[in-house]
């Protein structure tokens, strides 16, 4: 494994464990600032991550 696809499969935990915890907080009713940066930081580092890992894979 090299280090890019490493990379991507932390950037892709990082983003599925944001996106879990911001609907977690959804679903709880605490739809506050917080709720939305933590689904739209988790998006990004998600598909930054699936995107890493697919363009390393050969």
């Amino acid at each position: 494994m090299n280090v890019k696809s490493i990379l991507g499969i932390v950037l892709t935990l990082v983003g599925l464990i944001g996106l879990i915890y911001g609907g977690i907080d959804f679903t709880k009713g605490g739809v506050s600032q917080a709720s939305f940066v933590y689904v739209i930081m988790g998006g990004i580092f998600f598909f930054a991550g699936v995107g890493l890992i697919r363009s390393t894979r050969a």
